[in-house]
């Protein structure tokens, strides 16, 4: 369980990166974040599962190799309440993958600051673009809270029925 306060205080300034208007680190001091902070791979089944997605045990061994790095957030109990992937092709190009929130913490900025760890973890390592997909009705997460810009995008589902 959370154990995050519902109205813990969210402080709010400009991004310097995107002139959008994001949560800042002093969101609330109970949540750590931390650029390739520790993972287990069943915490992170638990927290797929706890953010009603389909979890799959295995999977983080099977992709962290191919990541330039994640960001976790962990509460006061150390539970793992937030998690952002940064994969890579190994040069300029960086992509935000499965930004996840533990359910019963969600709209405490804790996304926006996993997001704004992840552009400051990429950036450090020398890349120059940060890639985002994402659901229409997270548009307002990823374009207003933190600052991404909407461009044209092309898809091809290579999964065959």
């Amino acid at each position: 369980m959370c154990v995050i306060p519902a109205n813990a205080p969210i402080c709010l300034d400009q991004a310097p990166w995107s002139g959008a208007v994001r949560h800042t680190g002093q969101v609330n001091p109970a949540v750590t974040y931390q650029w390739r902070g520790e993972l287990q791979d069943e915490e992170l089944f638990e927290l797929v599962q706890s953010h009603g997605g389909s979890p799959s045990l295995g999977w983080w061994p099977q992709i962290r190799d191919h990541s330039l790095g994640w960001v976790t957030a962990r509460d006061a109990d150390r539970l793992l309440v937030g998690f952002v992937n940064v994969a890579w092709d190994g040069g300029d190009h960086a992509f935000l993958l499965d930004t996840k929130t533990r359910g019963d913490c969600q709209r405490r900025g804790i996304g926006t600051e996993l997001v704004r760890m992840a552009v400051d973890g990429a950036m450090a390592e020398g890349c120059e673009w940060l890639h985002v997909d994402f659901e229409p009705q997270l548009r307002g997460f990823y374009i207003e809270a933190c600052g991404f810009r909407p461009t044209d995008a092309g898809l091809i589902h290579l999964v065959r029925t």
